[in-house]
């Protein structure tokens, strides 16, 4: 955007639209609201779901499972536009059920919320929820647009809210052991990262099931409120005439998703910035690919707009490279690998970053019998193989228990939102540079991007 909205702006925009005056108060007040209730240590914490797809469906599962094991949480509300998903969410937690967002927000009891709707209404809700004094946990890839990220970092500082990126991936094991062995040096000078994110099925990626009968005209159950889901009147997606391909399979449209990018490469970038000696943005982006498989309309078209194969390189002002590679039509994977001059950190030799593995491998770079690293180098680590165990924790349960144990502390979480802003830039950058098939550049002083090197 030439001219992005700063919060203030974004918020008087939005209250001009028509929020709810409760809302709109709320925004107004947010700095009063904005320690929420004091949670006792023996307190459960009391959580709302907004969005009860599949992924959010699960994410409440997950949550109220931890929670009944540990005492720690519990859902306390459901919210989608979709009356049936609503519906069945409310009813499996025996729960109060919202088709508006908004009037779940206006629950005093609520403490957190998940936020699981499609990608184009992360940012909206998830400072929404903050102007309303609730934590967010906040479904991957964080946010639709680069404004949105800036904006979300402006709420968190401004509302000293806790937000956690539900990329639970960030809580494995696997990353904070690879960050230790790069701050000791086993890795030396970073070079180059390289992951990938690879599945093959029949049908293609993300053609879930059309659920006939529902939609805007829908009765009881299958009613949908198809304009409150584009979110028109916030400007977060075109006005559209009722499309079931697009509700059911938002993630093959750009209007909703960036699809391999948004959906799988957050879960690729975002643990490889925690592991880095700092999350990073990138200084140059592009990426190249496209649909090469999926064509299967009547009239020879693709079925989807975002590609089915991508490919992603970014540069960082560090002198380091991140390569990135996916098929929606082949599901071999690139093993996840950090090269540094003196070694090489192999995370995940099977190459499927949301899978736990039994330990990581530090490579030392020899050349003659010799350490690249040079004595001191040899003397500490030596010059075989190094294998560093992995806690096999389940990751839902550690991101879980992170984000709920930092809403009582206060502390920064593992996915916190400016590490996942420098998660989200970048792929949104290479979904720029895809669809207007040039190299993207990122000035990160002013959050802005551009077809043209940034000087410096």
């Amino acid at each position: 955007m030439s001219n992005p909205l700063d919060r203030r702006d974004f918020l008087k925009t939005v209250g001009a639209t028509g929020i709810a005056a409760t809302s709109a108060m709320a925004a107004k007040t947010s700095s009063k609201m904005s320690g929420g209730r004091v949670i006792g240590a023996n307190d459960r914490i009391n959580v709302g779901v907004i969005g009860c797809g599949g992924r959010g469906r699960y994410d409440a599962q997950a949550f109220d499972a931890f929670g009944k094991k540990n005492n720690a949480c519990q859902i306390v509300a459901a919210c989608d536009v979709y009356e049936k998903r609503k519906k069945v969410t409310a009813d499996k937690f025996k729960v109060k059920g919202y088709l508006d967002y908004r009037e779940l927000l206006n629950q005093s009891d609520i403490d957190a919320v998940i936020v699981a709707s499609p990608d184009h209404w992360h940012g909206k809700m998830a400072m929404d929820a903050m102007d309303h004094g609730k934590d967010v946990y906040l479904e991957k890839p964080m946010v639709h647009t680069n404004e949105e990220a800036r904006q979300l970092v402006n709420t968190v500082k401004e509302t000293k809210r806790i937000l956690q990126v539900g990329s639970q991936t960030t809580s494995a094991d696997i990353w904070w052991k690879a960050k230790k062995a790069i701050a000791d040096g086993m890795i030396g000078q970073m070079i180059e990262s390289q992951g990938s994110y690879h599945r093959n099925g029949t049908e293609g990626e993300w053609n879930w099931p059309i659920e006939a009968g529902a939609g805007p005209d829908g009765k009881g159950d299958d009613f949908i409120d198809w304009n409150m889901w584009l979110g028109t009147q916030y400007k977060l997606a075109p006005k559209r005439p009722w499309d079931a391909d697009r509700f059911f399979r938002f993630r093959k449209y750009w209007d909703y998703s960036l699809g391999i990018a948004s959906d799988l490469f957050y879960h690729v970038i975002a643990p490889l910035n925690i592991c880095w000696d700092e999350p990073q943005f990138p200084t140059k982006v592009m990426a190249t690919g496209g649909i090469y498989v999926f064509k299967k309309l009547p009239d020879g078209k693709p079925d989807r707009e975002v590609p089915d194969t991508f490919h992603l390189l970014a540069e960082y002002a560090k002198g380091h490279s991140l390569v990135l590679s996916s098929s929606m039509a082949n599901d071999t994977h690139i093993p996840g690998m950090i090269r540094g001059h003196e070694g090489t950190i192999i995370m995940v030799e099977h190459g499927q970053f949301e899978r736990n593995v039994p330990y990581i491998t530090v490579k030392p770079q020899v050349r003659g019998g010799k350490a690249i690293g040079g004595e001191a180098y040899e003397k500490k680590f030596g010059l075989k193989d190094i294998q560093i165990p992995i806690d096999q924790r389940d990751m839902m349960d550690a991101h879980i228990d992170n984000f709920l144990s930092c809403m009582r502390s206060r502390e920064k979480p593992h996915l916190d939102v400016e590490t996942g802003a420098r998660a989200v830039v970048v792929i949104n950058l290479a979904a720029q540079s895809y669809r207007e098939g040039k190299t993207m550049y990122w000035d990160a002083a002013h959050w802005k991007a551009s077809d043209k090197p940034v000087k410096t």
